[in-house]
């Protein structure tokens, strides 16, 4: 059964690589704009060979890291308070789920003009980026834990950190894990598009350049690659949250 599954996943990527390399060899299209999947590879070996490829996948992948481990644990915190406080709820619920509706893209030129188009831009969005699922799931979660689990905390007079830490949040990690897998994987693609626009090394930048030097199998490496991150992070979580779902269904 695991070797047919395996088999039903290979399908779709082997069908649109046979196309691909149909349409490059037919001659429908210019060839330096749809550039033939060997030369694609090629151009990929020649990346990892020169050490070009790693350089930007680490500039990228640090980013990624330090804004989304600040994000995730400013919602971890702030989505608690919001589902325990009535005083939070109260002051802060409107203006959150405000700025939540905010695609992150549409504050990158007012983020360049606060921050610049240094490290900090980049570590600032992906964190805003991973803020607001975080905080929306960890929120959620800890909202449908039943009352009484609260109510045997009141009757113990357990002090409220107790309260967090042993009660809410292992009560709301299924929800919270699902919230960390969706952050986690729209901060990638935030973070890609503004290595498009501002950076000097990244996976973002790296295509912007390819493109500028008309080295479309350049572009396409990193398309390619930035895609496979991105569904090797959100396979990741899914199965996390898989197992996380399956404890809680026992």
């Amino acid at each position: 059964m695991r070797l047919l599954s395996l088999l039903s996943w290979l399908i779709s990527p082997v069908a649109l690589l046979a196309l691909w390399a149909l349409l490059a060899n037919a001659g429908l299209f210019p060839a330096n704009l749809l550039i033939p999947p060997l030369e694609v590879w090629h151009s990929f070996t020649d990346l990892l060979a020169t050490g070009e490829l790693q350089e930007h996948l680490t500039g990228s992948l640090s980013r990624l890291a330090l804004g989304f481990v600040v994000g995730a644990l400013a919602g971890l915190a702030f989505g608690t308070a919001l589902a325990l406080s009535k005083t939070v709820e109260a002051y802060c619920a409107p203006l959150f789920h405000t700025l939540r509706q905010i695609p992150s893209i549409a504050l990158i030129p007012m983020f360049v003009l606060l921050f610049g188009v240094d490290e900090t831009f980049k570590i600032v969005i992906v964190a805003k980026t991973a803020f607001f699922p975080v905080a929306l799931a960890t929120c959620e979660g800890v909202r449908a834990i039943p009352r009484s689990h609260f109510e045997v905390a009141a009757v113990y007079r357990l002090r409220w950190t107790t309260l967090v830490g042993l009660i809410a949040l292992p009560a709301a990690v299924p929800a919270i894990v699902t919230g960390v897998r969706v952050a986690l994987t729209r901060a990638w693609v935030v973070l890609v598009a503004c290595e498009l626009l501002a950076a000097d090394s990244g996976m973002g930048q790296m295509i912007e350049m390819g493109r500028q030097m008309l080295r479309i199998d350049v572009v396409m490496v990193g398309v390619v690659i930035t895609g496979v991150i991105g569904f090797t992070l959100d396979f990741g979580l899914r199965r996390v949250e898989r197992r996380f779902t399956r404890w809680q269904s026992r």
